[in-house]
Order: structure tokens, then C-alpha cells, then sequence
């Protein structure tokens, strides 16, 4: 069986169910699309500074030849396209990223007769700051609606998925080559200043795809273990766990707390395990998100 007749019983079996979450995936989708062409238009596009990526082989072919960038994006994803709804979540993946691969597209050939050519500053520094957050903002809520920007984005998805590697890092993997073309085409100025462009906007994405749900662990070994479980459980409200556990070197057994606080309340949790246990060893670490009783509920849709 072909790819496109793969795809086509895929859309044939595919029923879209446009109730509330569809509609928040798609607008997040096009708002996204749009925050990319305006980060391209305003910032990068002006001062010859390369995103990476399709997008930023299409700003390198539009240079020197004149052909549309929104135009060379769409006919460049047509494979990466291919390659992301075999390997990303089939037929609704493919769906959303096409959607955001010809939003952007329009978006960027439109923009083009609405924003000045010049861009807001001449200054290499500020576009590369502002393009990076403003193109990574729409990078994250394309990623909040499920879906990708199409491109190197595809290619840094699959690394993250099968990998494990994040997308920040994914965008310097994949983006590397089309940096080096700047670097060629324009100056090695620009390519050093587009590094801090995949950076920034790597950040950024990674920000907005997460949203504000990032959380702290704590890990405490203590000798005084009910008093510690005390304070967290009634002083601070928290849940803890208790954990037993043998001391590597002393073969002691210990017992280990482990909670899940705020950002917030960690300056008070390291104040009262102080106060309870001054010869307490305690670690913190940071989670992605928390579900369940005192955070997000589990059936909560982000």
C-alpha cells in the first residue's frame, strides 16, 4: 500500500468532533502560525538573520532569487509532512500540522504588504532577542494545540519522542546546516546571531508548551522523620510519601520524605526541615507537571 493511499483510508475514517478542545487546539494553532510570520517579517527577514529550518532555507532561496518564502515553505514540507504523519499520531497530527504549515505560509506572503521592509530596528541585537521569543511563543502554542510548524520542527519532534533529546537541543541538531548556509550566504556575523535565535526561541517554546504547571520535588533523609511529616503535612498542607531506605556507607536504615511543593514554597519548606532537622539531607528537583489531589486535576485538559 502506498503512502497516499495510506493517508487517504485515514482521512476517509477520520471524523472530526469540532466540540470545544478542537476549537482551542486550532486557535492556538493559528495564533502561533501567525506569531512565527511576524517574528520572520519584523525581525529576521530585515537584518538577513536565518531561523533555521524550511523556513530558513526559503528566507536564503528568497534572498538571492526573489521566489515567495511562504511559498517555498509550503512546497518544502510536502515530504517532512509525509514523514510526520507516519511517525507523530497519524491522521490528527497530520491535520494540525498541515494547518500550521499553510497558516504560516499565508501568513508570511501576506505580512509582506502590511509590515515595513526595513523591520522596527536596524539593530542585530534586538532582532535577534525579540525574533527568538516572539517566533518560540508561536512555536509553543503550536506545540499547545497538538500540533508542529512543520519543517526542522518535525525532525526535532522526532528526536524529543524517540530519544528523549529536548526540543531546544533538537533545534540546534537539525537547524546546524541551514545556519552554516547563513553563515556562507550572509556573514558569520548573522549565523553567530541566529544561534541566539534557535536558543532564545528554544526556550521560549519550551516555556509555552508547558505552560505554568512546572512544580518542585523534594527529597529529605532525616532521622526525624514523623516530626518532618508533621509540619509538611499539616503546616504546609502537602502531601508527603514515606520511603524506606539503607544508607550506602553507614548500611543504616533511614527513612526517606518525598513531597511535591510549589516553586513558591520551597524558601518554607527548607526553613521548617531546618528548624525540625538541622543534620537532614534533603534534595529538590524539578517536575514538569504534578496531577492529581492539591494540583491539576487528572481528567484537567491542558
Amino acid at each position: 500500500m502506498t503512502v497516499g493511499q495510506s493517508f487517504k483510508q485515514a482521512l476517509q475514517a477520520y471524523k472530526p468532533r469540532w466540540m470545544l478542545e478542537d476549537l482551542k487546539d486550532f486557535s492556538f494553532i493559528a495564533a502561533g502560525a501567525l506569531l512565527q510570520a511576524l517574528a520572520l517579517r519584523l525581525f529576521l527577514v530585515p537584518t538577513n538573520l536565518v531561523s533555521g529550518g524550511v523556513s530558513g532555507l526559503a528566507q536564503l532561496l528568497n534572498h538571492f532569487t526573489g521566489f515567495p518564502i511562504g511559498l517555498t515553505v509550503f512546497f518544502g514540507n510536502v515530504p517532512l509532512f509525509i514523514l510526520g504523519w507516519r511517525h507523530l499520531g497519524g491522521i490528527r497530527f497530520a491535520i494540525r500540522t498541515a494547518f500550521a504549515v499553510i497558516a504560516f505560509s499565508i501568513f508570511t506572503d501576506l505580512l509582506v504588504y502590511l509590515l515595513p521592509p526595513t523591520g522596527l530596528t536596524p539593530d542585530l541585537v534586538l532582532n535577534a532577542l525579540y525574533g527568538g521569543v516572539v517566533s518560540g511563543i508561536g512555536y509553543g502554542l503550536v506545540y499547545r494545540g497538538r500540533g508542529t510548524s512543520g519543517g526542522s520542527d518535525i525532525l526535532a519532534r522526532i528526536l524529543n519522542r524517540w530519544r528523549g533529546i529536548s526540543i531546544s537541543q533538537s533545534y540546534f541538531i537539525t537547524d546546524s546546516l541551514v545556519i552554516l548556509l547563513a553563515g556562507l550566504s550572509f556573514s558569520w556575523e548573522n549565523a553567530l546571531y541566529a544561534l541566539v535565535i534557535l536558543y532564545v526561541s528554544g526556550m521560549a517554546a519550551e516555556a509555552i508548551a508547558e505552560g505554568p504547571n512546572v512544580v518542585r520535588t523534594a527529597l529529605i533523609v532525616t532521622s526525624k522523620p514523623d516530626e518532618i511529616m508533621q509540619i509538611i503535612l499539616y503546616d504546609m498542607e502537602r502531601g508527603v510519601t514515606q520511603l524506606s531506605a539503607r544508607g550506602g556507607y553507614t548500611g543504616e536504615e533511614r527513612t526517606v520524605l518525598y513531597c511535591v511543593v510549589s516553586r513558591s514554597e520551597i524558601p518554607q519548606i527548607k526553613a521548617l526541615v531546618r528548624e525540625a532537622d538541622p543534620r537532614a539531607f534533603m534534595v529538590v528537583g524539578q517536575a514538569h507537571e504534578a496531577w492529581g489531589e492539591g494540583f491539576l486535576p487528572l481528567d484537567h485538559k491542558s
